[in-house]
């Protein structure tokens, strides 16, 4: 039976790793958050005390880790003088990033992971919580082909859709294009709902109807953000649980960032990006980012 190290247990990385238990592997997991452990814990994951514990005697290594900075000191050391996990693997060990980051500093942990003979691969995720609880995350892989194929067998697991993007950081490139339009599609959608209720339409009657026609989007079929009209949405749970808005606001702030680099034209990704600074800056950082809805209410 392989041992896999889980190292961050958030709203994604929870569930992540439950499912590779279910699926039979022997996880040992570790998070700044005594509570987190626990509930794996529970679960008949190891407890680990620090990361050098977690991957003591792992095969493969999963990171879910909030930014750029947190991935870079858990790989490749802090300056306080705490070791990376480069330094603390086994020989041989497989390391899967599955944290939303700029593609640079994933191919920064890659170069130093291949200087030390490891293979290392940024997988950010697609699906939410929802995803990640269900098991149907989307995968999108940046790494060399062998590196994809060992990738693979971990992560069926924990999705059902897995590409290869490419070389190293494309992967991340890939998830960065993704939330860019997702926050876009949010907000748009939040503004046609808006504009139908403000004018005397049902949401309901309306979501259907755009359902229906050529507005029909990700949104309306799986996660409408109008309170009542999808039970199953974060909408319809006081925004909760989910994909929170301080989150879209870090991927949308990628996005702009990827775009300064290429010079690309993002004038949609822009607006979306400060719709919610804004929304944030009113205190729903917390929120799922479906609540922008609410930034389109304020004031009525």
């Amino acid at each position: 039976m392989n041992t896999i190290a889980f190292i961050g247990l958030g709203n994604m990385g929870g569930p992540m790793a439950e499912n590779l238990l279910s699926a039979g592997f022997n996880v040992r997991v570790f998070d700044l958050m005594p509570e987190a452990v626990k509930v794996l814990e529970s679960a008949g994951a190891y407890a680990a005390s620090s990361i050098a514990d977690a991957v003591k005697d792992a095969e493969s290594i999963i990171t879910m880790l909030p930014a750029s900075q947190h991935v870079k000191d858990v790989y490749l050391g802090d300056n306080k003088g705490s070791k990376g996990l480069l330094d603390l693997v086994e020989d041989g060990a497989f390391l899967i990033d599955s944290s939303t980051i700029d593609p640079h500093s994933a191919k920064m942990v890659a170069e130093s992971a291949a200087q030390k003979g490891l293979d290392f691969v940024d997988a950010p995720v697609s699906g939410g919580v929802a995803g990640a609880k269900a098991g149907t995350l989307t995968f999108i892989v940046g790494g060399s082909e062998a590196a994809f194929s060992k990738a693979e067998n971990v992560l069926k697991h924990m999705g059902k859709n897995i590409f290869h993007a490419g070389k190293a950081g494309d992967g991340q490139m890939g998830k960065i294009c993704n939330n860019l339009m997702l926050g876009i599609l949010m907000s748009g959608t939040c503004e046609a709902l808006n504009l139908g209720i403000d004018n005397g339409l049902d949401p309901k009657v309306l979501s259907n109807i755009m359902l229906q026609s050529s507005g029909r989007n990700w949104a309306l079929e799986l996660y409408n953000p109008c309170p009542g009209v999808m039970e199953t949405s974060p909408a319809s749970n006081d925004y909760r649980p989910g994909f929170m808005s301080k989150l879209m606001l870090k991927d949308l702030g990628l996005g702009l960032d990827a775009a300064s680099m290429s010079q690309s034209s993002v004038p949609m990704g822009s607006l979306a990006r400060n719709l919610y600074a804004f929304h944030n800056a009113n205190g729903n950082e917390e929120l799922d980012f479906s609540s922008l809805f609410e930034f389109y209410q304020s004031g009525k």
